[in-house]
């Protein structure tokens, strides 16, 4: 199956890494316009023509799939140029900057019938796949709520801020979880390294779901704890996935609130303690999963998990997000997007 990957710098390089070590994959091209990235590859991998120009990719018929991933302000254009050339394509995270032209690509490989990917990398991760089983098998009970906290003491971005460059990850996670898409959102933030430039370095951000289920959601690159961890409470059980953790990433706390049996509820309720399960994991690369599930997709013709749909949901809540932020904090109806 042949492959071309789009943009080799910072992340692309790992897709680089994966593709060319997949016996499924045969990798054909990186393309990029940065001179000393495409001389590293060539130097890496010798049998893989480093190019400039994504025509040459596009005007060969050996390659069946196109991986972007250049800087997210031209994934739309790379995506679409590759989904009129009849590509299969994975696009980075974000899809594009703006929800229409998500939707317009969605609209493109639906009609074309081409697979169209994102890397909500997540959702392939071993830990997030068995707590979303979890959660289907019914063994939390009812979701009622989940909190995010991505944070980290850099790296500042000066293209984006901290909503558009973290936030993808746990919005993507927790309507995988959910199985739904906000209705709303609000958001605030504030920007203290760049002012000037109005780049948000911290925000907080409330997701609505329908049922009154709802995600908080709290990024910062400026933050003194390295913090990937996203807590599920449901009216049963309540786990945490913890990906800084190197050997319980997921940790199951059989802890709830009951109603006494002498009491009425609004008398009080009993709190329900019990153990803390740590499931076995057999962990592996998510991204490796991930360019797994891709070269599957492109096999089988169904859709992935995270499909161009699932990526213009999440393309939709940021630009709520970012109007919220606009307004100080309004809640942003996500008209459509249940």
């Amino acid at each position: 199956m042949g492959i071309a990957v789009v943009g080799a710098g910072g992340w692309g390089k790992n897709h680089v890494r994966n593709y060319s070590a997949i016996p499924e994959a045969d990798l054909r091209y990186v393309c990029d316009h940065h001179d000393g990235i495409r001389s590293e590859m060539a130097a890496l991998y010798p049998g893989v023509s480093a190019v400039t120009d994504l025509r040459v990719v596009l005007d060969d018929p050996s390659v069946s799939a196109v991986v972007v991933a250049t800087h997210a302000p031209s994934h739309f254009e790379v995506a679409e140029a590759a989904l009129r050339a009849g590509r299969d394509v994975f696009v980075e995270k974000p899809l594009c900057l703006s929800g229409d032209q998500a939707a317009a690509l969605c609209a493109l490989a639906a009609r074309d019938r081409r697979i169209l990917m994102v890397g909500h990398l997540l959702l392939y991760h071993p830990a997030v796949e068995r707590l979303k089983g979890l959660i289907d098998d019914g063994e939390l009970g009812n979701v009622l709520y989940v909190y995010a906290q991505r944070l980290n003491l850099g790296v500042v971005r000066r293209e984006e801020n901290a909503w558009w460059s973290l936030a993808p990850h746990d919005i993507s996670v927790a309507n995988y979880l959910l199985g739904a898409c906000p209705e709303a959102v609000s958001a605030t933030g504030s920007s203290y390294l760049q002012s000037e430039r109005g780049i948000e370095d911290v925000v907080f951000a409330t997701l609505h779901y329908p049922g009154g289920r709802m995600a908080h959601v709290h990024v910062s690159w400026l933050d003194p704890h390295k913090k990937r961890k996203l807590t599920v409470v449901g009216d049963r059980k309540m786990a945490v996935f913890d990906d800084t953790s190197p050997d319980q990433k997921l940790a199951v706390f059989d802890k709830g609130v009951e109603p006494p049996a002498t009491l009425s509820y609004e008398e009080g309720v009993r709190i329900r303690t019990g153990d803390i399960l740590i499931p076995a994991l057999k962990m592996a690369e998510p991204l490796r999963r991930e360019c797994l599930a891709f070269l599957e997709a492109i096999r089988t013709r169904k859709a992935p998990v995270a499909d161009g749909e699932s990526g213009l949901h999440v393309v939709r809540t940021l630009e709520g997000g970012s109007a919220s932020l606009a307004q100080g904090g309004a809640r942003i109806e996500l008209a459509g997007e249940r």
